[in-house]
C-alpha cells in the first residue's frame, strides 16, 4: 500500500510537534564549520522544507552512508529551535527507510515566520507517494503508474497546553522537558528532568576579580544524556544544601557554554551554568526511568595504553589495602593519602590512591573486609590516570566508589575470582611496568641477565627473577623525604634537619615538623646459576620487609632496639619472591654501571609457578 511522506510534518514541528514521528525526506545534507563536527540537513515533506541539525552522537549515519542526499527518514527523536532568530529541526534520533529515492512532490523552501508556518498550503504541490513493500520500492510518476490526486493539506493546529485560567504573559509558561541531549546555547526556554549522580566540593578561589566560591554537579537523564552543572557565589548559596547526590529534580532557566573539557570528563560540548533566575524542583516522586548511574567501565589491561590524565571508570577486586598516612600539600594543608590494589579478569592489577576523605571513608571499610578475609568488588566512577612509575589511578573531587555494588559487572568478577580467580596471576601495571606489558612477562636467571648483557640498550629491559634475598644492606636501607605535594605527586626529595625538630626541603624550600620514610634498599638475590645486587624503593621495600620504612627507621634509630630490627632482617632472608627487574645502564660518575631495581616483589604462589612450570615442560621437544 502507497503511504505519503507525512503531510504537514514540517509545519506541525514548528508548530510545537514532537511525538508524530513523521516520514521525511532529506535534500541536502552539508557539514557545519566550526570547532566540533556536525552535519546540517534540509529536510523535506514533499511540500515544505526546513533546515535541520544532526545530534552529533549520529554523525556515523552520514559516515557510514545510512543516511545521504534522498534517504527517507523517519524522525524519531527532535525537537524545533531557534538560532539566530531562524527555526532548525534539531535531530536526536531516527531511522533510514529507504536509502536512495528520488525527490518525492514539489518541495518548496518555507518561509521562517510563524505565520507563514500556519498558512494553507497551496493544491499546486501534489506529493509522490513512497510505495513500502518488502524491497521498498519507490513508486515514480510515468506512464503506466496510477496517478493520485493532489491533496489540500489543512494548516497544523497545535494542541493546547494551558487550562483557561486568565491571560499568559510572555515567558510565563513552563517550559517542555526535553532531553540532555537537546540542550543546546540557542534555546529560549528549556527544562530537563534528571539525577544527580555526582556531588563536587565547595571550593574558594581568589582571582583578579576577586573572592568566589564555586561548586558543580553532575545529572543523568533517562535518556543516558549527561551534562555538568555549575553554580558560582550567590546561586552557591541558594543551591548548594538543595542538590541531593540520587534525588531526582527538574532544572531550568540556566545558560549553556561550552564544557571545559580540563575539568569536565562528561560526554557533553556544553555544560549548564545556573543563574539568579534559574528554577531547581526536586521531584518528589520517584522515577524509575531514570538509572542511579551510569558507568563505561574499561579492563585494567587497556589502562596501560590510556594517556596520562584521563578520567574512566574500573571495576576490579580489591586485594590488599594500605594504611592511610597523613601528607602535607605544597599549600601547607594536610590531607591523607591511602593506596590499594585492583585486579580483575584481564590478568592485570592497578594500584589505587584515595585522597581526603576517601581515606577515611570508603578506605577505611575495605580495610575491615581485607583483614577479615573478605576480598569486595569495588567499582571507581571517574577515576583519574596517572602515568608516574607506571599507571596507576587516583580519586578527584568528581570520583564515586561503589563497594560491593548490584551491576552485573560485578556479579561476572565475584563469580571470576571465586573460580580460581583469586589464585590466578596477574601482572601490575603500576610502579614502571612497560606500556605493552609483554616483556614484563620475560623469565630469565642471574646469568641470563649478565651474559645477555640486558640493560646495556638505549631503553631499559623488563624482566621477571625467581630468586631468593641472601642479604641485605642495613646501614642504609632508607632516608628522610619531603612529604609535600607538587601537583598530584610527591615530592619525595632527601630532606635535612633544620634545627632539633624541623625538616628543611631544598627543592620546596619550605620547612615542616614531620617527614616522610622512603626505601632505598639494596639487597643481594641468588638463584641456582649466580648472585646479584639489587635496589628496591618504597613500595618493593615495604614488600620485601613486610613493613614501613618509618617503622624500622624509628626501631632503629629511636627506639634503638638492635635485637628486634636484627629480628626483622634475618626473617626476610631465604625468602623466595618473584622479583620484577627494570635493568638500565646509568653513569655514575665517569663509569657505566647497570643498575637493577626492583619494581614488584611478589611471594612465590606455588600453584601458579607449578602452573607455569608445568606448561614449559608440556612446550618442551
Amino acid at each position: 500500500m502507497p503511504v505519503n511522506l507525512t503531510p504537514n510534518a514540517i509545519a506541525a514541528i514548528n508548530g510545537g510537534d514532537v511525538n508524530s514521528k513523521p516520514l521525511v525526506q532529506v535534500l541536502d545534507i552539508k557539514p557545519i564549520t566550526n570547532s566540533q563536527e556536525r552535519y546540517r540537513f534540509l529536510l523535506s515533506d514533499a511540500v515544505a522544507t526546513q533546515q535541520a541539525m544532526l545530534a552529533t552522537q549520529l554523525n556515523d549515519r552520514v559516515k557510514s552512508g545510512q543516511v545521504r542526499k534522498g534517504s527517507v527518514i523517519q524522525l524519531i527523536e527532535y525537537i524545533c529551535s531557534v538560532v539566530q532568530n531562524r527555526k532548525f529541526i534539531v535531530v536526536l534520533n531516527m531511522e533510514t527507510i529507504i536509502p536512495d529515492c528520488e525527490i518525492i512532490g514539489n518541495p518548496k523552501m518555507s518561509t521562517e515566520s510563524h505565520s507563514a508556518a500556519q498558512k494553507e498550503l497551496p493544491a499546486s504541490n501534489p506529493a509522490r507517494s513512497v510505495g513500502v513493500s518488502n524491497n521498498l520500492s519507490v513508486q515514480n510518476g510515468g506512464d503506466k503508474m496510477p496517478s493520485f490526486r493532489p491533496s489540500v493539506q489543512p494548516p497544523f493546529q497545535p494542541p493546547p497546553n494551558y487550562k483557561s485560567h486568565g491571560t499568559i504573559l510572555k515567558n510565563e509558561a513552563p517550559a517542555r522537558i526535553i532531553p540532555i541531549a537537546a540542550l543546546n546555547p540557542y534555546q529560549g526556554r528549556w527544562a530537563i528532568k534528571a539525577r544527580v549522580t555526582a556531588k563536587g566540593d565547595l571550593r574558594r578561589y581568589n582571582n583578579a576579580r576577586g573572592d568566589g566560591k564555586v561548586f558543580s554537579f553532575d545529572l543523568l537523564d533517562s535518556d543516558g544524556g549527561e551534562i555538568r552543572v555549575t553554580c558560582f557565589n550567590a546561586v552557591v548559596d541558594r543551591f548548594y544544601d538543595t542538590i541531593e547526590v540520587g534525588k531526582v529534580y527538574l532544572i531550568s532557566k540556566g545558560s549553556l557554554k561550552p564544557a571545559q573539557k580540563n575539568f569536565n570528563h562528561l560526554k557533553n560540548e556544553w555544560e549548564i551554568f545556573l543563574e539568579a533566575s534559574s528554577s531547581v524542583e526536586l521531584c518528589p516522586d520517584e522515577d524509575s526511568s531514570i538509572p542511579k548511574q551510569q558507568f563505561s567501565f574499561r579492563p585494567i589491561s587497556e589502562i596501560e595504553n590510556v594517556e596520562n590524565n584521563s578520567i574512566l571508570d574500573v571495576i576490579g577486586i580489591v586485594i590488599s589495602v594500605n594504611p592511610s598516612v597523613p601528607i602535607l600539600r605544597k599549600n601547607g594543608m594536610e590531607t591523607l593519602r591511602r593506596i590499594l590494589n585492583l585486579k580483575d579478569s584481564s590478568g592485570r592489577s592497578v594500584e589505587l590512591t584515595m585522597w581526603g576523605e576517601f581515606c577515611n571513608r570508603e578506605g577505611h571499610q575495605l580495610q575491615e573486609m581485607i583483614d577479615s578475609g573478605f576480598f569486595p568488588v569495588l567499582a571507581v566512577k571517574s577515576g583519574k590516570v596517572n602515568d608516574f612509575s607506571g599507571k596507576s589511578i587516583g580519586t578527584i573531587s568528581a570520583t564515586q566508589l561503589f563497594i560491593n555494588p548490584d551491576l552485573t559487572e560485578a556479579r561476572n568478577l565475584r563469580e571470576w575470582f571465586d573460580r580460581g580467580g583469586k589464585n590466578a596471576a596477574s601482572q601490575s601495571i603500576t610502579r614502571d611496568v612497560m606500556p605493552t606489558g609483554s616483556r614484563n612477562e620475560i623469565r630469565k636467571t642471574v646469568s641470563q641477565i649478565k651474559d645477555e648483557g640486558l640493560g646495556r640498550s638505549d631503553k631499559p629491559d623488563w624482566v621477571t627473577l625467581k630468586a631468593t634475598i641472601s642479604f641485605i644492606k642495613t646501614d642504609t636501607f632508607c632516608y628522610t623525604a619531603c612529604p609535600l605535594m607538587i601537583g598530584d605527586r610527591q615530592c619525595n626529595k632527601k630532606v635535612t634537619k633544620s634545627g632539633n625538630t624541623r625538616w628543611q626541603c631544598d627543592r620546596c624550600n619550605q620547612e615542616f615538623e614531620n617527614c616522610d620514610y622512603r626505601y632505598l634498599l639494596q639487597a643481594q638475590v641468588q638463584d641456582h646459576t649466580g648472585l646479584t645486587w639489587v635496589t628496591a624503593f618504597q613500595e618493593a621495600g615495604e614488600e620485601i620487609l613486610g613493613c614501613s620504612a618509618k617503622e624500622l627507621y624509628l626501631l632503629k634509630y629511636e627506639e634503638e632496639d638492635d635485637f628486634r630490627f636484627g629480628e626483622i632482617i634475618r626473617s626476610r632472608l631465604l625468602n623466595q619472591f618473584l622479583f620484577k627487574l627494570k635493568i638500565k645502564e646509568e653513569m655514575y660518575g665517569e663509569e657505566q654501571r647497570v643498575k637493577i631495581t626492583v619494581v614488584k616483589a611478589d611471594k612465590v604462589n606455588y600453584t601458579s609457578e607449578s602452573r607455569y612450570l608445568l606448561d614449559l615442560i608440556s612446550k618442551c621437544p
